[in-house]
Protein backbone atom coordinates (compact mmCIF):
# COMPACT_ATOMS: atom_id res chain seq x y z
CA UNK A 1 0.00 0.00 0.00
CA UNK A 2 2.91 2.41 -1.04
CA UNK A 3 2.06 5.75 -1.35
CA UNK A 4 -1.53 5.27 -0.52
CA UNK A 5 -3.40 7.33 2.07
CA UNK A 6 -6.85 6.95 3.46
CA UNK A 7 -8.95 9.81 4.81
CA UNK A 8 -10.33 7.89 8.24
CA UNK A 9 -13.25 9.45 11.01
CA UNK A 10 -14.04 8.84 14.02
CA UNK A 11 -10.36 7.09 15.12
CA UNK A 12 -10.76 7.23 18.57
CA UNK A 13 -14.52 5.28 19.03
CA UNK A 14 -15.27 1.73 19.38
CA UNK A 15 -14.74 0.69 15.84
CA UNK A 16 -12.72 3.25 14.69
CA UNK A 17 -9.41 2.40 17.07
CA UNK A 18 -9.61 -1.07 15.38
CA UNK A 19 -10.03 0.43 11.89
CA UNK A 20 -6.95 2.85 12.09
CA UNK A 21 -5.00 0.27 13.48
CA UNK A 22 -5.85 -2.54 11.05
CA UNK A 23 -4.98 -0.58 8.35
CA UNK A 24 -1.77 0.93 8.87
CA UNK A 25 -1.37 -3.06 9.72
CA UNK A 26 -2.15 -3.09 6.20
CA UNK A 27 0.73 -0.87 4.92
CA UNK A 28 -1.81 2.56 4.73
CA UNK A 29 -0.77 5.83 5.85
CA UNK A 30 -3.95 7.03 7.50
CA UNK A 31 -4.52 10.98 7.80
CA UNK A 32 -7.18 10.65 11.19
CA UNK A 33 -9.17 14.15 11.43
CA UNK A 34 -10.13 14.12 15.20
CA UNK A 35 -11.40 16.87 17.46
CA UNK A 36 -9.70 16.09 20.40
CA UNK A 37 -5.91 14.45 19.37
CA UNK A 38 -5.35 14.05 22.73
CA UNK A 39 -8.24 10.72 22.91
CA UNK A 40 -5.87 8.79 20.66
CA UNK A 41 -3.04 7.29 22.69
CA UNK A 42 -1.86 5.69 19.56
CA UNK A 43 1.10 7.06 17.41
CA UNK A 44 2.71 5.70 14.43
CA UNK A 45 4.78 6.87 11.43
CA UNK A 46 2.16 6.00 9.27
CA UNK A 47 -0.54 7.94 10.91
CA UNK A 48 -1.00 11.73 10.37
CA UNK A 49 -3.46 13.47 13.07
CA UNK A 50 -4.94 16.17 11.84
CA UNK A 51 -6.69 18.21 14.40
CA UNK A 52 -10.64 19.74 13.84
CA UNK A 53 -13.65 19.53 13.39
CA UNK A 54 -15.77 17.60 10.99
CA UNK A 55 -18.77 20.61 10.97
CA UNK A 56 -16.35 22.93 9.14
CA UNK A 57 -16.53 22.19 6.04
CA UNK A 58 -12.44 23.86 5.38
CA UNK A 59 -11.18 21.66 7.67
CA UNK A 60 -12.70 18.14 6.23
CA UNK A 61 -11.62 19.88 2.61
CA UNK A 62 -7.75 20.25 4.17
CA UNK A 63 -8.10 16.96 5.88
CA UNK A 64 -9.04 14.77 2.75
CA UNK A 65 -6.16 16.53 0.46
CA UNK A 66 -3.98 13.97 -0.88
CA UNK A 67 -6.12 10.99 -0.48
CA UNK A 68 -7.20 8.46 -2.24
CA UNK A 69 -9.80 7.29 -0.45
CA UNK A 70 -12.35 8.19 3.14
CA UNK A 71 -13.04 5.55 5.54
CA UNK A 72 -15.74 6.95 8.24
CA UNK A 73 -16.48 5.00 11.38
CA UNK A 74 -18.11 8.53 13.14
CA UNK A 75 -20.65 7.94 15.53
CA UNK A 76 -23.31 10.56 16.68
CA UNK A 77 -22.64 11.48 20.41
CA UNK A 78 -25.15 11.46 22.47
CA UNK A 79 -26.41 15.23 23.52
CA UNK A 80 -25.09 16.88 20.36
CA UNK A 81 -26.00 18.28 17.07
CA UNK A 82 -27.04 15.31 14.53
CA UNK A 83 -23.64 15.44 12.27
CA UNK A 84 -24.38 12.31 9.58
CA UNK A 85 -26.25 14.37 6.90
CA UNK A 86 -23.55 17.26 7.20
CA UNK A 87 -20.38 15.37 7.39
CA UNK A 88 -21.77 13.69 4.10
CA UNK A 89 -22.27 17.04 2.50
CA UNK A 90 -18.77 18.18 3.45
CA UNK A 91 -17.03 14.66 2.64
CA UNK A 92 -19.25 14.90 -0.90
CA UNK A 93 -17.67 18.22 -1.66
CA UNK A 94 -14.26 18.16 -0.59
CA UNK A 95 -13.70 14.49 -2.59
CA UNK A 96 -15.32 15.83 -5.49
CA UNK A 97 -13.08 19.22 -4.97
CA UNK A 98 -10.13 16.97 -4.60
CA UNK A 99 -11.00 13.68 -7.14
CA UNK A 100 -11.63 11.17 -4.48
CA UNK A 101 -14.01 8.80 -5.55
CA UNK A 102 -14.03 5.30 -2.49
CA UNK A 103 -15.81 6.16 0.32
CA UNK A 104 -16.69 3.59 2.84
CA UNK A 105 -18.70 4.41 6.00
CA UNK A 106 -20.59 2.80 8.61
CA UNK A 107 -24.36 2.55 9.78
CA UNK A 108 -26.68 0.66 11.74
CA UNK A 109 -29.56 -1.33 10.91
CA UNK A 110 -32.38 1.55 11.04
CA UNK A 111 -30.78 2.62 7.70
CA UNK A 112 -33.30 1.65 4.93
CA UNK A 113 -32.57 0.38 1.29
CA UNK A 114 -34.12 -0.61 -1.48
CA UNK A 115 -34.47 -4.20 -1.68
CA UNK A 116 -34.00 -4.94 2.47
CA UNK A 117 -36.19 -7.95 3.34
CA UNK A 118 -35.37 -7.55 7.38
CA UNK A 119 -36.35 -10.46 9.12
CA UNK A 120 -39.18 -9.84 12.09
CA UNK A 121 -36.16 -9.27 15.09
CA UNK A 122 -33.96 -7.02 12.67
CA UNK A 123 -36.80 -4.89 12.00
CA UNK A 124 -38.43 -4.81 15.46
CA UNK A 125 -34.92 -3.48 16.60
CA UNK A 126 -34.96 -0.72 13.07
CA UNK A 127 -38.77 0.19 15.15
CA UNK A 128 -37.13 0.14 18.73
CA UNK A 129 -34.28 2.57 17.74
CA UNK A 130 -36.88 4.89 15.72
CA UNK A 131 -39.37 5.48 18.05
CA UNK A 132 -36.52 6.14 20.61
CA UNK A 133 -34.13 8.22 18.40
CA UNK A 134 -35.89 9.60 15.92
CA UNK A 135 -33.66 12.42 14.69
CA UNK A 136 -30.72 10.03 14.65
CA UNK A 137 -31.94 8.07 12.40
CA UNK A 138 -33.69 10.08 9.78
CA UNK A 139 -29.91 12.09 10.21
CA UNK A 140 -28.31 8.23 9.21
CA UNK A 141 -30.85 8.07 6.42
CA UNK A 142 -30.38 11.53 5.22
CA UNK A 143 -26.71 11.22 4.69
CA UNK A 144 -27.35 7.66 2.70
CA UNK A 145 -29.82 9.60 0.55
CA UNK A 146 -27.30 12.05 -0.45
CA UNK A 147 -24.88 9.75 -1.32
CA UNK A 148 -27.05 7.77 -3.78
CA UNK A 149 -27.10 11.42 -5.43
CA UNK A 150 -23.67 11.65 -5.67
CA UNK A 151 -20.89 10.72 -8.12
CA UNK A 152 -19.13 9.13 -5.25
CA UNK A 153 -18.19 4.93 -5.43
CA UNK A 154 -19.46 4.83 -1.98
CA UNK A 155 -20.38 1.72 0.16
CA UNK A 156 -22.33 1.84 3.43
CA UNK A 157 -21.73 -0.89 5.58
CA UNK A 158 -24.77 -1.55 7.51
CA UNK A 159 -23.62 -2.84 11.05
CA UNK A 160 -25.24 -5.02 13.90
CA UNK A 161 -23.97 -5.06 17.89
CA UNK A 162 -19.99 -3.92 17.89
CA UNK A 163 -17.84 -6.23 19.85
CA UNK A 164 -14.48 -4.94 20.51
CA UNK A 165 -11.87 -7.34 20.34
CA UNK A 166 -9.15 -8.44 18.30
CA UNK A 167 -10.65 -11.84 17.82
CA UNK A 168 -11.50 -12.85 14.10
CA UNK A 169 -14.56 -15.43 13.15
CA UNK A 170 -16.34 -16.06 10.32
CA UNK A 171 -17.73 -13.03 8.60
CA UNK A 172 -21.04 -13.12 7.17
CA UNK A 173 -22.37 -10.75 4.51
CA UNK A 174 -25.78 -10.26 3.07
CA UNK A 175 -27.33 -7.61 0.95
CA UNK A 176 -30.89 -7.81 2.46
CA UNK A 177 -30.89 -8.81 6.13
CA UNK A 178 -28.51 -8.32 9.06
CA UNK A 179 -26.83 -12.15 9.04
CA UNK A 180 -25.91 -12.30 13.07
CA UNK A 181 -26.33 -10.21 16.20
CA UNK A 182 -22.46 -9.20 16.75
CA UNK A 183 -19.41 -8.03 14.65
CA UNK A 184 -16.23 -8.14 15.81
CA UNK A 185 -14.01 -4.67 15.29
CA UNK A 186 -11.47 -7.45 13.76
CA UNK A 187 -13.76 -8.46 11.66
CA UNK A 188 -15.06 -5.55 10.44
CA UNK A 189 -11.54 -3.73 9.73
CA UNK A 190 -10.78 -6.76 7.72
CA UNK A 191 -13.24 -6.32 5.40
CA UNK A 192 -12.90 -2.46 5.38
CA UNK A 193 -9.57 -3.01 3.99
CA UNK A 194 -10.64 -5.84 1.81
CA UNK A 195 -13.55 -2.96 0.31
CA UNK A 196 -10.62 -0.74 0.03
CA UNK A 197 -8.63 -2.98 -2.11
CA UNK A 198 -11.37 -4.51 -4.08
CA UNK A 199 -14.25 -2.36 -4.21
CA UNK A 200 -16.37 -5.59 -4.70
CA UNK A 201 -19.77 -3.63 -2.86
CA UNK A 202 -19.38 -0.46 -4.76
CA UNK A 203 -23.25 1.65 -4.40
CA UNK A 204 -23.98 -1.01 -2.16
CA UNK A 205 -24.90 -1.29 1.56
CA UNK A 206 -24.03 -4.60 2.64
CA UNK A 207 -25.08 -6.00 6.05
CA UNK A 208 -22.18 -8.08 7.88
CA UNK A 209 -21.78 -10.19 10.78
CA UNK A 210 -19.51 -12.11 12.96
CA UNK A 211 -20.45 -15.82 13.00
Amino acid sequence: MKNTTIALLGATGKAGRYILKHLINRGYTVKALLRKPDGLDFRHPKLVIVPGDVRDAETVSDWTAGCTAVVSALGQTPGEPLVSALVARHVINAMQQHNIKRYIFLAGLTVDVQGDQKSEANQAKSNWMRQHYPGVVDDKQQAYQLLLQSTLEWTMIRLPWIEQTEQRRNLAINLHDCPGDVISTADLAAFIALELSSATYVHKAPFVASI
